[in-house]
């Protein structure tokens, strides 16, 4: 099964002994929001494999277990958005109107 999203953006926070290919190492940085450009999920497992355009603008099937929403935008037609800040605080996240930056707001 393939389906396309619109405006679904992720970030990666890769599993130390995850499944292969392991996002940090294929040209992804945790600094950054993706937008899932689909997601296929084959019969046999029952993982997900998000369709994302790494830095290098390289197509790549990243599995969901790697992966943690962000925001979603419909109307943002950017591949990758940069996160001001590191994204290991819990932060609760909105995207700028433009789609270019993403703004965190720490919990209280």
């Amino acid at each position: 099964m393939l389906w396309l999203e619109q405006g679904l953006y992720l970030r990666i926070e890769e599993l130390a002994h995850g499944p292969r290919p392991l996002p940090l190492s294929s040209g992804f940085t945790p600094q950054t929001a993706y937008r899932a450009l689909g997601c296929f999920n084959p019969s046999e497992t029952s993982d997900a494999y998000y369709i994302l355009s790494n830095d290098r603008d390289e197509i790549w099937f990243i599995c969901n277990r790697h992966l943690r929403t962000v925001f979603l935008d419909a109307s943002n037609t950017a591949f990758r958005v940069k996160m001001q800040e590191p994204a290991e605080s819990l932060p609760v996240l909105s995207a700028a109107h433009e789609g270019l930056i993403v703004s965190i707001e720490r919990p209280a």
